[in-house]
């Protein structure tokens, strides 16, 4: 291939690379459908409302810190390369921006029906791939925000970043108010039919040999430190291993259910000094024991039984949150869901999650990654449109829980403060249940979002999730209060009964691993 001889011409190629999408990217467009949408989201609860009106002027002078919220996605002739970004000529930020409102006083359950019905709606592809509406009508004199990005345009470190641009550190806030004007690039023509295919091969021949780096990278590190040699031969079977579908693990349908639930960061590091792990094998403890009370609650048994959860990896090194892009590996454990101790269930999670880290599981996956990558674009985009019709007669995962760190100083909108921001991963396929949790302002924040027909009782598993933490923290030794109970819906909605498991023998056993949006339910506002 001919190296351009002039910087000119350099920079073309510089610049038009990084409006590609990377393979990773690129697939979440390929596998999104109806009963997959792909979109990252969170639900930001403010200690009063927020004006529509001035909340989308106040986004409308933040736009130039983020271009791509003006950029829509252009996918290449047959696939033969990779969709990339190009400026939308039509950008009108009332096409993203929305009001709605839940009938006053909403309170948490309404709030949350309302994000479970904008999160089975897909992200128009027409425009630029994000969303935000403003929500009214709450009780205590609330405000809230509901935003979407879609996930090839961010994972959720670099999705945090966004929003957080998005948000002031002070109730002053800043000033933006200097109008920038935006000149929209016009969109290259379509390449000819020989010019795909040779960007085609010229794009196979980079994934090659990012494949070829990333083996050599995996293996040098293995040769320079012979124990993880070691470590990766005791993780590779748990990786291969295949695990038994739970009761949340059928073919999804794409309408969605959203909960959350929160905890004190300051309650969780206790417990984790105590048993000597870490925050996130905390959550995953908590996780797992919510999970094996909602197994049993549908009545089948946990004895021998595990939950593979993956846990999604950031591999960004020295880059700043704010990059933009899909830059994660995923993680996965499979834990026992039979462990009456729950310090000593925490103990076994921390324990197999290190033999993971230790046998770089994560870097494992990576490679996998890289070589699906090392593959021609159309038939990387075949492969992905083709899993999702694909039934395994066992599934290689059953759940995705995603931990994202998030500011730890107070954010404002408008002078509002936010006192709460959960976090959605998006789920699909045979997963029905997913979790994010997102730490912000000395809390953690749960997002659970279900299939509405696989496990419409998605509740019960946050009402779980209570439950489990108060037990480790009784088992740790930690004094916690009792969950405060949620104000009552309306006679007219009833109420889920409280969550009760029938009582189970479970054997004492060591914690180790085996080898178009429809919001007409709610009222629209002008």
């Amino acid at each position: 291939m001919e190296i351009p001889a002039t910087p000119g011409e350099r920079a073309k190629i510089a610049e038009e690379a990084s409006r590609r999408l990377s393979p990773v990217d690129a697939a979440f467009l390929y596998l999104e459908r109806k009963e997959i949408p792909l979109a990252i989201a969170s639900v930001f609860v403010f200690d009063g409302p927020i004006s529509f009106d001035q909340f989308l002027a106040s986004i409308a002078s933040r736009l130039h810190l983020i271009p791509r919220y003006r950029q829509v996605v252009v996918m290449p002739p047959y696939n033969l390369g990779y969709p990339t970004w190009e400026d939308d000529p039509t950008f009108d930020i009332r096409r993203h921006i929305f009001r709605v409102s839940v009938d006053p006083p909403g309170g948490e359950a309404e709030l949350e029906d309302l994000a479970g019905r904008i999160f089975t709606q897909l992200l128009d592809r027409t425009k630029p791939l994000w969303e935000c509406y403003v929500v009214e009508g709450l009780q205590d004199g609330r405000g809230a925000v509901i935003v979407r990005l879609h996930h090839s345009l961010a994972d959720g470190i670099a999705g945090v970043g966004l929003v957080n641009l998005l948000l002031d550190t002070s109730p002053e806030g800043s000033d933006h108010s200097r109008r920038h004007r935006h000149r929209p690039r016009k969109t290259p023509p379509a390449p000819s039919l020989i010019d795909a295919i040779a960007s085609a091969i010229d794009t196979s021949l980079q994934g090659l040999m990012a494949a070829e780096a990333a083996m050599l990278s995996l293996a040098q590190d293995l040769l320079s430190n012979p124990t993880r040699v070691k470590d990766l031969a005791g993780a590779l079977p748990e990786l291969a291993a295949s695990v038994e579908r739970l009761p949340f693990n059928k073919p999804c349908t794409g309408d969605r259910k959203f909960c959350w639930a929160q905890f004190d960061i300051a309650d969780m590091a206790a417990i984790r000094d105590i048993a000597g792990a870490t925050i996130n094998d905390v959550i995953l403890s908590v996780l797992t024991r919510a999970l094996a009370r909602y197994v049993k609650l549908h009545g089948q048994t946990v004895v021998n039984r595990y939950v593979r959860i993956v846990c999604p990896v950031n591999l960004r090194r020295d880059e700043p949150s704010g990059v933009l892009g899909n830059q994660i590996s995923f993680m996965p454990v499979a834990l026992p869901l039979d462990v009456s101790d729950p310090l000593l269930m925490l103990k076994g999670v921390a324990a197999r999650t290190e033999v993971m880290k230790r046998g770089q599981a994560a870097d494992v996956v990576a490679l996998l990654a890289s070589c699906i990558a090392a593959a021609p674009p159309p038939l990387q985009a075949l492969f992905w449109w083709g899993i999702p019709q694909i039934t395994l007669p066992v599934p290689l995962f059953n759940m995705i829980c995603t931990n994202v760190p998030g500011s730890r100083v107070p954010l404002y909108s408008l002078g509002r403060r936010l006192i709460a921001a959960y976090p959605q991963v998006p789920t699909g396929y045979e997963l029905g249940i997913n979790v994010a949790v997102q730490s912000y302002d000395g809390k953690l924040f749960f997002g659970l979002i279900a299939d509405a027909h696989v496990a419409p009782d998605v509740r019960r598993l946050r009402d779980f999730l209570y439950v489990s933490f108060r037990e480790l923290c009784r088992s740790a030794g930690i004094k916690k209060p009792a969950r405060k109970v949620q104000a009552p819906r309306p006679k007219s909605q009833p109420v889920e009964a409280a969550p009760t498991v029938a009582a189970e023998p479970e054997p004492e056993r060591p914690a180790v691993a085996p080898p178009a949006i429809d919001i007409s339910h709610h009222k629209a506002v002008a």
